[in-house]
């Protein structure tokens, strides 16, 4: 080897010892940050399934295929990271022999083969990423981009890396071809790179070797390089994720791979869910209110977030010009839980009363720095440095688009709120209008505070009796459903005439309902979303008692429940199971899902022609919760195919990237102060598609987006005829006749519940 060579493998080998120790240094440093969580015993069942699941999201790329070139372009960029990494074994051999080759596998044309394909693939994978970023850059309105406050040095330089390593790859072989003759024709063995070699053809043997020698260099010093930039930078999630998404994947809420969406994880100290009865508030810890209460996979979720910003470009708050972003959430709970690291490592802390946990010895070695971030509030804003802004924590919908979108499976929603229990059971910190609401669903059973001894009021001049299941006593033997009417459906004006229509439709189809009545009361939905675990357990221990004695005589598959609310649907299916110690398990269907069945077996046929272009707007707590998407379309479908002059038109963003009415999380009991209203910015994308019927599935729903059309109209921005209806009031609309004749009143369409009163909501 001459001298050049002999620096440049010198120069190489050094960048990769120090790469390599800052490497280990900062993987240890990432390990024992996570371990600072609190305990989490629910992340380890079910290992095969598991590894199942990660194996198909990496796999498959399934998270980001939706995003099509995105999720290709990154799929030959992960790869090609996992698959050239033997080409780095390759270089360093090279630095001491040119002519070094991987045994067994370096000359075996299937492996080089692959090692060129994927070089080609990931240069034009990363550069197809680099374009996709430049052409979405936060440039004005910054906030329009999915990157605005992602760390674009880090984006930068990552890109950089993977886009010299295959290029100093296919360097390499063209060098090789060019050496062993290999460069004046197509050959397996260098299928990508001979026409490299052919430009190299006229170099001689030693010049050759010396390229070989200079180009494995670079391509060390670049690799290592990369290891020394991320072992200083242990939060740098654009490139750490490379590692740690397989954990964080493996480690999600659902062992099979659903997304952490419907129920809510339970509140839980030193991770076992905490028992009201039995908790301890000096010892327990009531939700979050110190970093280091989130758990080990609260830590690894702040760890593996990319910043590609998908959460944030589908958040409804970021795009309404709230200050929510939870791209920026996230990574400023990482920021905060990596400072507060080492005084936490050290044995730092509060206890309960707020008296330090560490020994002053034990502290005296902790940086200032992170010391300074331990005094830090969790939540409180610029005037107490807080980590996250109160105006941040109380924009979330818990419309769950951010879970839904993220490629490594960060559960934000779950963070959210557990920080919220905090402020409400503890701080008693929260928007001033929830307080009135969560007083009414402990003092009325609903959060309106509207009479309780009005819940059966909807059900007068129906033209036919509903029954009723007096509390404490069994169903009846020959009713199939037990209506859940729900708050809103008993009590909110709007909402009824939707309950009105779902019963006449069940009378007419012939199913066998009954209602709870007086004796049905908030499912406690709202208080859980805004962080009252407390009210939501006793009006769920309260409602489950109810239920089970309803259904006491039943099989579990004849323990059937059909509700119009999307909400109290998600509640009663996926968070009463948790209840009690028996639980309550019940068969949960939404009333477009039944509606949907009767009407493709038969039992409900619309005819009557509406003469109205419709557009479907996606509750979140049914679509992307529940994953409730096709039964609600193909009622209306039935409906617009009978209407030859009717469409069924699709918002711009629908099914799972539907856009949040702005109603949930508890939203319809607080003020939306900041930016742009959300029902607002839903209702001008509906009217853009011209449809004349905004359908809906939720009464939430029903209340946000009629407030909006009627705002439209009120603006002049929407027509008198935009109408704002229930899947159930369209089909009920559909099966009269136009022009009815008046019938008896025992016939089941012969009653004499008006238009006003199952019609339009705006």
């Amino acid at each position: 080897m001459d001298a050049v060579q002999v620096i440049a493998a010198v120069v190489a080998l050094g960048v990769a010892v120090v790469g390599l120790v800052l490497f280990v240094r900062a993987i240890v440093t990432i390990v024992r940050t996570i371990k600072l969580g609190s305990p989490d015993f629910s992340r380890t069942n079910d290992k095969g399934a598991r590894t199942k699941t990660m194996l198909r999201e990496f796999v498959g790329h399934t998270k980001m295929v939706k995003w099509q070139a995105v999720g290709v372009a990154h799929w030959f960029v992960a790869f090609g990271f996992i698959l050239l990494v033997a080409t780095l074994a390759n270089a360093i051999g090279q630095l001491f022999s040119p002519e070094f080759v991987l045994p067994i596998i370096g000359h075996w044309w299937p492996y080089e083969l692959v090692t060129e394909f994927f070089s080609v693939a990931t240069i034009v994978g990363i550069a197809t990423l680099i374009v996709i970023r430049q052409r979405a850059h936060p440039r004005k309105p910054e906030r329009k981009s999915r990157f605005a406050g992602s760390n674009f040095w880090q984006a930068y330089f990552v890109e950089f890396v993977i886009i010299a390593v295959p290029i100093c790859i296919l360097l390499i072989r063209g060098f090789e071809a060019a050496l062993t003759g290999h460069a004046s024709s197509w050959s397996i063995h260098f299928a990508f790179s001979y026409p490299l070699g052919a430009l190299f053809e006229g170099a001689s043997h030693g010049a050759l070797e010396t390229a070989i020698v200079l180009t494995a260099a670079v391509k060390v010093v670049v690799s290592f390089a990369w290891m020394i930039v991320l072992g200083l930078n242990p939060t740098m999630g654009v490139a750490w994720h490379r590692f740690s998404a397989f954990f964080n994947i493996f480690f999600k809420r659902h062992a099979d791979g659903a997304v952490a969406l419907g129920a809510l994880r339970p509140m839980t100290s030193e991770g076992k869910p905490l028992d009201f009865e039995e908790a301890d508030p000096e010892k327990d810890v009531f939700g979050v209110s110190q970093v280091e209460h989130f758990s080990w996979k609260g830590m690894l979720d702040f760890t593996t977030c990319t910043e590609c910003g998908r959460c944030q470009s589908q958040c409804p708050a970021w795009n309404t010009g709230k200050p929510l972003s939870p791209k920026l959430l996230i990574t400023g709970l990482r920021d905060h839980a990596y400072a507060k690291a080492p005084y936490l490592a050290a044995g730092g802390g509060k206890t309960m009363e707020g008296e330090e946990k560490g020994s002053a010895e034990a502290l005296a070695g902790v940086p200032a720095a992170a010391l300074a971030e331990a005094e830090r509030p969790l939540i409180g804003g610029l005037d107490s440095l807080g980590v996250i802004d109160p105006d941040v924590l109380w924009s979330c919908t818990t419309c769950g688009a951010c879970v839904e979108q993220c490629p490594v499976d960060i559960e934000h929603v779950d963070h959210i709120v557990d920080m919220r229990r905090y402020q409400v059971m503890i701080e008693s910190s929260f928007p001033s209008e929830a307080g009135v609401m969560l007083r009414n669903i402990e003092n009325k059973g609903n959060p309106w505070g509207a009479n309780p001894n009005d819940r059966e009021d909807w059900m007068k001049n129906l033209g036919f009796d509903v029954r009723k299941v007096e509390q404490g006593e069994p169903l009846p033997e020959d009713v199939e459903y037990l209506f859940w009417v729900g708050c809103a459906g008993a009590l909110e004006d709007r909402a009824k005439k939707v309950t009105k229509a779902v019963a006449t439709l069940l009378h007419e189809a012939s199913v066998s309902f009954a209602v709870l009545g007086n004796g049905e009361t908030c499912t406690g939905d709202p208080a859980r979303r805004i962080g009252n675990e407390f009210v939501f357990q006793m009006q769920a221990m309260q409602n489950v008692e109810v239920l089970n004695a309803a259904f006491e005589e039943r099989q579990p598959g004849a323990r059937k429940i059909v509700a119009t609310c999307a909400h109290c649907f998600n509640t009663l299916k996926n968070e009463y199971p948790e209840i009690g110690e028996d639980g309550g398990n019940y068969e949960v269907v939404h009333h477009t899902e039944l509606l949907s069945t009767l009407v493709r077996d038969g039992k409900l046929t619309p005819v009557t022609p509406l003469e109205q272009n419709v557009t479907y707007h996606d509750p979140c707590y049914l679509g992307r919760h529940n994953r409730v998407f096709s039964a609600p379309r193909e009622v209306l479908g039935a409906v617009v195919d009978a209407s030859p002059n009717a469409t069924l038109t699709e918002m711009p963003r629908f099914k799972e990237r539907s856009f949040c009415c702005g109603a949930g999380g508890a939203r319809m009991w607080m003020e939306e102060r900041i930016g742009k209203r959300i029902n607002v910015e839903r209702t001008e994308e509906a009217l853009s598609t011209g449809a004349e019927v905004v359908a809906i599935g939720c009464p939430f729903c029903l209340t946000m987006l009629s407030d909006g059309v009627t705002g439209a109209k009120a603006a002049g921005t929407a027509s008198d005829a935009v109408e704002v209806m229930d899947v159930s009031q369209l089909l009920l609309k559909s099966i009269q006749p136009a022009a009815e004749p008046a019938k008896p009143a025992d016939t089941p369409l012969g009653n004499p519940v008006s238009a006003e009163e199952i019609g339009p909501n705006a």
